[in-house]
């Protein structure tokens, strides 16, 4: 898989971080860099490791489906790509609850809500057997440049964004997943 594919996944997951980076920095009151830097932080971490479980997983059943290795690729890649574009339609407007302040544990499973599509894509690379630390490193490394600019973004310009970017995301993907199949037919 070559790095300009890689950082398009990468881009692509990064986007719903990017979403609740922006709803959280609308949120903030005050630029606070510390909040900016632990959400990037948590987000990046579980976009880095979420891919790393998948990938584990797909790995373990690649010998069994190598024939189709690539139309589950693709389907799994599509059907997120779609689960952001339907739910681009449903983004509600941020609590003063949605911010780091609100604590660790929210902070939490919001890293791990936002991550859930990188352990599907980590399935899909396990599966078409593609090497995972550096996919996974870029993924995290991305996520946290973009979910650190989302709270900037939030704070600056609050909601005026945030569906466009689910429906980004969701194409990018989708394209992705259209490319690998197409590229083992």
């Amino acid at each position: 898989m070559n790095f300009l594919t890689l950082i398009l996944i990468a881009f692509g997951l990064s986007l719903d971080a990017f979403a609740v980076s922006i709803a959280s920095g609308f949120t903030i009151k005050e630029r606070h860099l510390q909040h900016a830097f632990t959400m990037a932080f948590f987000f990046g971490f579980f976009q880095a490791v979420m891919p790393v479980a998948g990938w584990a997983a797909g790995k373990g059943l690649a010998v069994w489906i190598a024939e189709i290795d690539h139309w589950i690729a693709f389907g799994i890649l599509t059907f997120i790509g779609m689960k952001m574009i339907l739910e681009s339609k449903w983004v509600e407007t941020p609590s003063e609850n949605v911010s780091v302040p609100g604590g660790w544990g929210r902070l939490t499973l919001l890293a791990i809500a936002t991550s859930i599509d990188a352990l599907a894509v980590g399935l899909s690379l396990g599966v078409i057997r593609i090497p995972i630390i550096y996919p996974a490193i870029l993924i995290g490394g991305v996520t946290f440049g973009v979910s650190l600019s989302g709270v900037w973004v939030g704070n600056r310009f609050g909601h005026l964004f945030e569906r466009q970017i689910e429906v980004v995301g969701g194409l990018i993907l989708i394209g992705i997943g259209i490319q690998i199949l197409f590229s083992h037919l």
